[in-house]
Parts: structure tokens; C-alpha cells; sequence
């Protein structure tokens, strides 16, 4: 992590990635906690310094001394676009999940360990970091919530952090590719060992026909849900939404804010119910939802344990879902080199071990598994998914993703925040 960080940011990788990613920022910052808090804080500093004017927290934050990452600053054009996004830093116009309250919760939780003056000093950075997460909710809630079912809408499949997911197949079938899409030379397959580790040239023109469409649309929801061809609601991102919303709600409370603990407890509650919702009463699974046509996406995905990560589940559905989990569909798989979930289980007709989201085991999943399971009390559970994934991690490389059958490393190597969840289970002592 120290060799991909540049004193300010920790690049995402060291070659594919060079910039900050929205919620690789915030693992970044969770693994730092434990060891550099002063470091922790400024990874969100610096995230945050790219926040537009209506709290949409950018999915790239670019680094101006960096190079080769494609699209760079020139595609996305966001300040040109929109009066709400911010001159410097540049940006891209898309989001990410908002796990950065989960962040700033654990950075409080080790400086109140740690007590003395890094103690004092976090809780004042939590003081100014806190306006700038409520304006960040608050522009999910009022931009992004779709009316009917209450699920958090996403423009792009890259929004939900799992790009190619068979999640998204479906409703990327019917986005249709204009004549005014530029030009371009893909980079990203010249930082992988293989190629068909990441999505194909077909995917990329329509992830970059949406990144036209948003531009067209100045960057603006209300604009996009008349005329974007990519319109989904995503059950995971939801579910990330309402558990932040209520590590959010507590740090209101403790800097003495009733109204906004108020407010943010009832994000919670309308995310974690759209989440329930969609839940398959058979599987126990909750599946998206195309927002165009309004029928549901029923995949076999790591997000439909949404469920899990959203929260306050009633025990005897919670167990079932974690007997689903780690039973032989998933983590219990026989043919897995370690008891971990796939991205895609490999029961599904779109799985493909070695391709990005549609099956490769992704360590920083695992984390976000392992904290929701021992936030609900399944200790025993996240403690054997913990113990699995570190000896996943014991080869060194720090993969951006792995093989879930042979556990060979995949994607970018020296990957940050898979450094930063190995670092934090590891120095966890809770």
C-alpha cells in the first residue's frame, strides 16, 4: 500500500489503476486505520476534495500526474457538462457505492482504542468529514432512490462496483450503441496476463455509449431516467446504502444531530425494506430490477445476498441465507480451491471462473461479507471466511481477484484494497 500511495492518494493499482476509486478509497482508508491514521483520514481527504456541489461523490477522482489510464479526464468532460462538478480535481461523472461511513466508522472505532491525541484529532476530522457524508446520502436519497420500488438506480453498470456481472446482462442487451461513439484504443488488457480476464470490446462500447449518454444528459438523474438505455435498481448498492445510513445516523448522534440521526435512520429503513422486497422467497436471494421494462433480474450473483450486508434481518431467515452461503452452491462448491464464495456461482449458466465478476472469488467482497456477519453476531462464520481468505492471500500477490478453482491470481497484481482487507483482519482485534 505504501508503494501504490503518492503521499496524498493510494493508487487503486500500481499500472492498471492510477488513480482513486470511490470505494477502493474507502478500503484503502479501513486497512490504514490500523496502522497510519493520519494516512487513513487524508486517503478520504483527498476523495472527498473531488465531491460535486450536490454531493455526488465521483467514482474516479484522477490523479493529474498520472498517466495511461483510459477513459481519463478528457472522456468524462464533467466540468464542461455540468455546473455541479467540480474544476479540480477532475472526475468522472458516475458513482460507486457508498461504503465511506462504513469507513469513517472504523477510523473512529481504532483512534478511540488508540485514545491520546490521535484520538482528539479523529473525532475533529470526523466533525468536518460529517457534512460532507450527509450531502453524499442526501443526494442518493433525493437523485437516485427510484420512486416505485424504492431500490437505488444506477446509469452504468460500473456504478455498482461489479462491472460485467451477469447482473447486468440483460438490460446491457438492450442498450444500443449510436453512431457517435469516439473512437478509442482499450489499455486495460495490456495490465492483465490474459485478456479474457476482462470484459470484452462489445461490453466496452456500451459502458462507453453510457458514459456519451451521461454527458448528453449534462449528468443530470432527472435528465437520464428520460433518456438513458441503462437504468437499473440495485439491490446491493441499496443494501450498502442502508447499513452506512445507519453508521452515519450514529456519528449524528454523537456529534448531537437528532434531526439528521432521524432523517438518515429512515434512509435506512426505506433501503433496507426496497432490499426485502426483492428477496426470492425460495432462494432467500434478492434480485435487481431492470427500471425500463420493471421486470426483476434473477441471477445467481454474489449480490443477491444483499440481504446479509443490508442488515437487521430476522434470525431464522439471516440463517438460511448463510446456510446458502456457504453451502455447496456457493463458499462449499466442491470443485473450489477455498471455501469462498464466486463472484457467480458455478451452478450458473454465465459462469466463467477466470472473467472478472462472473465467477473470480473477490477478497474485498469476502471483507464486506465477513464485517456485515460479525455486525449481526455470526462470528463464527465471518472467523472461517476471515481464516480462508488469508490463505488465499498467503501467495503475496494481492490479486484484484482470483480463480475460485485453481486460486490463481487474477487481474492486476499489488491490488490496494485487497492489501487493505488482508491488513485489517489481520491487525483486527476485535
Amino acid at each position: 500500500m505504501r508503494d501504490n500511495s503518492n503521499g496524498r492518494i493510494t493508487k487503486a493499482a500500481p499500472a492498471l489503476y492510477p488513480h482513486q476509486w470511490s470505494w477502493d478509497a474507502a478500503f484503502n482508508a479501513i486497512g490504514l486505520a490500523s496502522i497510519d491514521l493520519p494516512r487513513a483520514r487524508l486517503e478520504l481527504d483527498s476523495l472527498f476534495a473531488g465531491q460535486w456541489r450536490n454531493g455526488l461523490l465521483p467514482h474516479i477522482v484522477f490523479d493529474p500526474n498520472a498517466e495511461g489510464y483510459w477513459p481519463g479526464p478528457a472522456q468524462w468532460e464533467c466540468s464542461l457538462h455540468s455546473e455541479e462538478a467540480t474544476a479540480a480535481p477532475a472526475t468522472s461523472g458516475i458513482i460507486d457505492p457508498p461504503v465511506h461511513a462504513i469507513a469513517v466508522d472504523r477510523i473512529l472505532s481504532v483512534a478511540t482504542a488508540a485514545g491520546g491525541p490521535e484520538r482528539e484529532r479523529t473525532e475533529a476530522w470526523a466533525d468536518s468529514m460529517y457534512p460532507k457524508l450527509l450531502a453524499w446520502h442526501r443526494f442518493l436519497a433525493r437523485d437516485r432512490a427510484d420512486k416505485e420500488t424504492g431500490l437505488m438506480t444506477l446509469f452504468h453498470g460500473w456504478e455498482s462496483g461489479t462491472d460485467n456481472s451477469p447482473r447486468w446482462d440483460v438490460p446491457y442487451a438492450g442498450v444500443e450503441v449510436g453512431p457517435g461513439l469516439p473512437r478509442y484504443v482499450r489499455k486495460d488488457k495490456a495490465h492483465v496476463s490474459d485478456a479474457a480476464q476482462r470484459p470484452t470490446d462489445r461490453e466496452y462500447d456500451r459502458y462507453l455509449w453510457l458514459v456519451e449518454e451521461a454527458k448528453r444528459a449534462s449528468y443530470d438523474a432527472g435528465l437520464l431516467r428520460q433518456i438513458g438505455s441503462f437504468q437499473v435498481g440495485d439491490v446491493l448498492f441499496t443494501a450498502i446504502f442502508a447499513c452506512a445510513s445507519d453508521l452515519l445516523a450514529k456519528l449524528a448522534t454523537r456529534l448531537r444531530k437528532p434531526n439528521d440521526a432521524d432523517e438518515l435512520k429512515d434512509y435506512a429503513a426505506q433501503a433496507r425494506a426496497a432490499v426485502y422486497c426483492r428477496v426470492d422467497e425460495a432462494s432467500g436471494l434478492a434480485a435487481d430490477v431492470d427500471l425500463r421494462t420493471g421486470k426483476s433480474l434473477t441471477t445467481e450473483t454474489i449480490a443477491g445476498f444483499a440481504p446479509l450486508i443490508a442488515g437487521g434481518m430476522p434470525t431464522t431467515l439471516r440463517h438460511q441465507l448463510i446456510d446458502r452461503l456457504t453451502g455447496p452452491q456457493w463458499a462449499g462448491h466442491p470443485s473450489l480451491k477455498y471455501p469462498l464464495p464466486p463472484s457467480t456461482t458455478p451452478g450458473s449458466a454465465a459462469y466463467n471462473p477466470a472473467c472478472y465478476w462472473r465467477g473470480p472469488v473477490w477478497p474485498v467482497f469476502t471483507w464486506l461479507l465477513t464485517w456485515a456477519l460479525s455486525r449481526s453476531g455470526d462470528h463464527e462464520v465471518a472467523g472461517q471466511l476471515r481464516a480462508a481468505s488469508l490463505d488465499q492471500l498467503g501467495d503475496e500477490a494481492f490479486a484484484e481477484y482470483y480463480h475460485p478453482v485453481t486460486g490463481a491470481p487474477l487481474g492486476s497484481l499489488s491490488q490496494s484494497w485487497t492489501a487493505a482487507v488482508a491488513l485489517d483482519w489481520l491487525l483486527d482485534e476485535e
